[in-house]
């Protein structure tokens, strides 16, 4: 053990199992448990009577005897059954369907996946190894006597469902009534009884055949001959004295008339001092030093091993004071494998009761005054003197009982003095005992909590308002058995889906998870091989790994409630806008107990996906529109085509084009030639802006880059322009002060003709 363990835990006991008992069970703790059972209150004789007035047998032979006695006819009226039935179908109405969740943090994806192919195969199981019969039949007795019991085990027959979910009778099971935990988490023990045939249990136990059969014989090898004879088995010796020394009777398990022993199957815990991990998604598991991840876990410090006192679970097979089989829980889960439904538990001593113990006496007062209320409209009160009638004492009563009574008085006996013969009456009586009777009647409805409105009778509410309201006082009446009913059948189904994981552990499997009419099937991979980026190698969607739990689903999956989903669901689909009504239709289809509603709705989304009438008009009159803008377009290619030719159309766009070269060219040299005089002369600048403000121009607000030009003193004088005879041409003077000068004589190659058109560039105008 590492240093973190002993600081935080101490160091490990030497001998952890000293004061706990680890082993198989002794005869002497199997006795212990016997007689502590039944040393248990005697309450099994009052649930058989409870449910005896269930199921309507509710008159002893004692009363019959009495009545006949009397002459008062027997009579039942079975109140408390129809009660019962109305609690019973309430749960049937309201019934749900088992939902697996993630439980641990961080699952993620993985876990949500792992969840919904467990959730399918738990409710594959809850339907073929009828748990929800299970369930329903342990609810009855649970409702009625206080107890129910449901057995969640592997099916034995390997042609049948592997799990079967069954409901046990509540006398085949004892338990550790010392336990106060509703799941028996803290029971030692709990013991369930069996009589089975001798030829059976011989099958089951092969081993111990020859025991088996000696026991129901009695043993006719070993009675009245001594132990010391030679020639003899050993075992069988030593079973013959244990059953000789045990001090239970043993009508209690075995029947040599019949030929039947009576199989104890003993649950019970062992608890056992273990190190435990704590690992970071919240799973605890026992410390297994062959794990490589137990101990990589506990190297890097992400966890650190605990010491802590566990149960274990072990099964024992018990005939009688013989001992047929002694082993290990054959589940993964430590529970019992029988589930109990509480009703309600007396406060002292814990002892299980249902809603019948409330309803007996009134429905003895409601037979009892039905009874009185048929003799007493039959029956006659006589006054007669002696021998004022013919015949025997007993005719006369027979005869007086009749409806048709013919009574011959005697003529004589009459005649006399003080002669009597007087028949009443006592309608009075028969009246109180009529309101003792409806009294009595709204009496089990009082002490159970169960309205007329619950068992579809006739009530009192003047309204649905009034009707409602007392429905649901009664459901709150019954909260307590419904939660306790939940709580029972949430736990059978992780019983069953411990067994579905452990038949799953490290088995690389595909769950095929079947659709309905909205979805469609797909496949999920469990337990997939797979390596981390370092290497290390794990199950992908390890159902081992991940920690689920099982919820009952909020939605009830009964045919009464689909029934009023759907009239929820077509009123809300009428107020719906068609385009709405296109969506829900499939949903609204789903709640329909229809055969073939799955092709219906796949025939409805088929529909969906093709255009209505409306959408076919709107494609048709964009198609035609479109048409009509191809043909004007056409048309109008087809005119300008006609007329302007292609020839002369490439004609003006190149005359365009050599008019556009020509204007930039001359732009450029009219730019140029500017340009040149403003550099020769300056003093032209500003007369030209005048100039062109007065024509009209107006210069942009935001001025240009100031070129810095230089002023006219600046400049040398202009030189002389030679012509292109070399003859010095004529100076132009450019001062206001003094005369213009002639121009010379024009030339042919001035302006746009001199230079710039020209193959020479000896003619260019100098520029300075």
């Amino acid at each position: 053990m590492t240093e973190p363990t002993i600081a935080l835990n101490g160091p490990s006991p030497s001998t952890p199992n000293t004061d706990l008992n680890t082993g198989a069970l002794t005869l002497s703790e199997f006795t212990d448990f016997f007689h502590e059972v039944e040393e248990q209150p005697a309450w099994r004789a009052k649930a058989d009577r409870e449910m005896e007035y269930y199921d309507g047998n509710q008159l002893s032979s004692e009363i019959l005897q009495r009545q006949q006695q009397i002459g008062m006819p027997p009579a039942i009226e079975p109140l408390i059954g129809p009660a019962i039935d109305a609690v019973l179908g309430l749960e049937a109405k309201t019934r749900a369907d088992w939902r697996v969740l993630p439980d641990g943090e961080g699952e993620g994806d993985s876990g949500d996946q792992v969840a919904v192919a467990l959730n399918y195969k738990l409710n594959q199981a809850e339907r073929h190894s009828k748990a929800d019969k299970a369930c329903s039949d342990a609810f009855k007795t649970q409702v009625a006597a206080g107890i129910g019991w449901v057995e969640v085990s592997r099916n034995p027959d390997p042609f049948k469902f592997p799990y079967r979910c069954k409901a046990i009778h509540r006398n085949e099971i004892w338990w550790d009534m010392l336990a106060t935990e509703d799941d028996l988490s803290d029971a030692r023990y709990l013991i369930r009884r069996r009589w089975t045939p001798t030829a059976q249990a011989k099958l089951m136990f092969p081993d111990q055949k020859d025991l088996i059969g000696q026991v129901v014989s009695g043993w006719p090898i070993y009675e009245g001959l001594g132990t010391t004879e030679g020639g003899t088995s050993t075992d069988l010796v030593s079973a013959w004295d244990q059953q000789r020394g045990w001090s239970v009777e043993e009508q209690q398990w075995r029947d040599m008339t019949g030929k039947r022993v009576c199989l104890f199957e003993v649950w019970y815990r062992r608890w056992n001092r273990m190190l435990v991990l704590k690992l970071p998604d919240g799973r605890v598991v026992e410390y297994d030093r062959r794990n490589p991840m137990h101990v990589q876990f506990v190297a890097i410090g992400a966890t650190v091993p605990e010491w802590a006192v566990v149960p274990k679970m072990r099964m024992a097979m018990w005939m009688g004071p013989h001992q047929l089989s002694d082993e290990p829980s054959r589940y993964r889960h430590q529970k019992f494998p029988y589930v109990p439904f509480w009703g309600k538990k007396e406060d002292r001593t814990g002892v299980p009761y249902g809603l019948v113990r409330g309803m007996m006496y009134m429905q003895d007062n409601v037979n009892a005054t039905n009874s009185k209320l048929r003799w007493g409209l039959a029956a006659v009160r006589t006054t007669r003197t002696k021998d004022a009638v013919k015949g025997t004492d007993e005719q006369f009563r027979r005869e007086i009982g009749r409806v048709d009574a013919d009574i011959i008085l005697n003529q004589e006996h009459m005649a006399k003095q003080g002669a009597i013969f007087k028949v009443e009456r006592d309608f009075e009586l028969n009246q109180q005992q009529y309101q003792m009777l409806q009294d009595s009647r709204a009496g089990i409805q009082r002490v159970s909590g169960i309205s007329p409105s619950l068992q579809g009778a006739q009530s009192s509410a003047n309204s649905g308002l009034q009707e409602a309201t007392q429905l649901e006082q009664s459901t709150q009446a019954l909260a307590e058995i419904n939660d306790n009913f939940a709580t029972s059948r949430a736990e059978v189904g992780d019983l069953l889906l411990s067994l579905i994981v452990e038949d799953m552990i490290g088995r690389e499997t595909t769950v095929r998870v079947k659709g309905d009419p909205l979805k469609p099937e797909f496949d999920v991979r469990l337990n997939v091989p797979t390596q981390d980026a370092d290497g290390f190698s794990y199950l992908d969607n390890d159902v081992e790994r991940t920690k689920l739990k099982v919820a009952l689903n909020d939605v009830p999956s009964t045919p009464s409630y689909r029934s009023q989903q759907l009239s929820a669901m077509s009123e809300a689909f009428k107020a719906m806008p068609p385009q709405f009504q296109q969506v829900a239709m499939p949903y609204l289809i789903a709640l329909m107990d229809l055969p073939n509603r799955e092709d219906i709705i796949k025939a409805v989304r088929e529909a969906a996906k093709q255009m209505t009438p409306d959408q076919i008009q709107q494609r048709i009159d964009e198609a035609v529109n479109q048409a009509r803008m191809a043909d004007a377009r056409d048309l109008k290619l087809q005119e300008l085509s006609m007329r302007y030719p292609k020839e002369k159309l490439d004609a003006e766009i190149g005359k365009i084009l050599a008019d556009s070269f020509k204007t930039y060219v001359e732009g450029l040299y009219s730019a140029n030639q500017t340009a040149a005089t403003i550099v020769m002369n300056p003093a032209v600048a500003p007369v030209a802006d005048a100039v062109a403000e007065a024509a009209g121009y107006r210069p942009p607000s935001a001025g240009g880059v100031d070129p810095q030009l230089p002023g006219p003193g600046a400049l040398p004088p202009p030189a002389a322009v030679d012509d292109v005879t070399g003859t010095p041409g004529a100076r132009e003077n450019t001062s206001p002060a003094l005369p213009p000068v002639a121009p010379g004589p024009g030339s042919p190659m001035d302006g746009s003709g001199r230079g710039i058109e020209t193959q020479r560039t000896t003619d260019n105008v100098p520029v300075s």
